[in-house]
């Protein structure tokens, strides 16, 4: 039994593509520790082939990670709300785009559409934030939602403050913790944390 054992965890991820190594390792990670783990994907991930991957790259990537089909569209996220699928929506990545969006209550994806889910329940929403304007214009956003009821963070820091002075990424690391912190309503802390 795992530190997460039960725990049903709807991870959105959001189309960072330099970051869905990362987010799906973390995902494996939260599966290792007995959490159920559904992945809710952004359109632009399974349609636009970068240098970090293709798309069926990553949909076989995401769908083994996790050990379940992934949710593609706003309707096929939109019963987690009534339905409550969800212990926690967690966010991962979690872009500058996305992060205005949600701050902004708008719902066009079906990763929107599970955070609006997830809120209308007064359920907890965990982001993992990632983006080089985190510090510039959409400062705003990120304090908007700093102080938002039911959202809470992962523990992020400046990954590159010389060559990305307003960037910020967070510590996926700190991942378990964060989840646990989050099921209790609570923000786990430091919320600032050095990146080395």
């Amino acid at each position: 039994m795992g530190n997460l054992s039960g725990v049903r965890i709807g991870v959105a991820m959001a189309a960072s593509h330099c970051n869905l190594a990362r987010a799906v390792a973390t995902m494996k990670e939260l599966v290792d520790e007995g959490a159920e783990v559904t992945p809710i994907v952004s359109h632009s991930i399974l349609t636009v082939e970068t240098r970090f991957g293709t798309p069926d790259y990553w949909r076989s990537a995401i769908t083994q990670a996790a050990n379940r089909e992934m949710l593609l569209s706003i309707p096929d996220v939109e019963p987690s709300g009534p339905k409550h699928w969800f212990d926690v929506v967690l966010v991962m990545p979690c872009t500058g785009n996305t992060l205005a969006k949600i701050a902004n209550a708008i719902n066009d994806s079906p990763v929107t559409m599970a955070v609006k889910a997830q809120l209308r329940n007064g359920h907890p929403v965990l982001l993992a934030i990632t983006s080089n304007d985190l510090l510039g214009m959409n400062a705003v956003n990120l304090g908007r939602l700093l102080t938002a009821r039911n959202i809470y963070f992962v523990p992020f820091g400046q990954d590159d403050p010389v060559q990305k002075p307003r960037s910020l990424d967070a510590h996926l690391e700190l991942m378990v913790p964060s989840v646990q912190k989050a099921l209790r309503g609570e923000q786990l802390q430091p919320l600032l944390v050095p990146w080395k």
